[in-house]
């Protein structure tokens, strides 16, 4: 597995206070909003503010915002093209 899926798995679980949920419960192709982990606009708003800070790296409309968040894959593939240094 890309080291990165694997650091983004902890971070969303970190970011969104999950209790009931580990790493390991999710699917980097799985459907992240509105999937079974429950992630809505409001948890969306809190993972854009983390890839911000933690990766340089800016999502800045809601149409992007809809791509790069469809599944944590699409969401690693976008940090790794778009951060200013490499990522794992």
């Amino acid at each position: 597995m890309n080291p990165l899926v694997s650091e983004l798995k902890v971070k969303v679980v970190d970011t969104l206070n999950l209790p009931d949920v580990t790493p390991a419960d999710i699917d980097e192709t799985e459907q992240l909003v509105g999937g079974k982990l429950g992630i809505d606009s409001i948890d969306v708003l809190e993972l854009v503010m983390m890839v911000e800070k933690e990766y340089a790296v800016k999502i800045d409309s809601k149409e992007l915002g809809a791509k790069v968040f469809a599944n944590l894959q699409s969401l690693a593939d976008y940090i790794g093209r778009n951060a200013p240094q490499p990522v794992n």
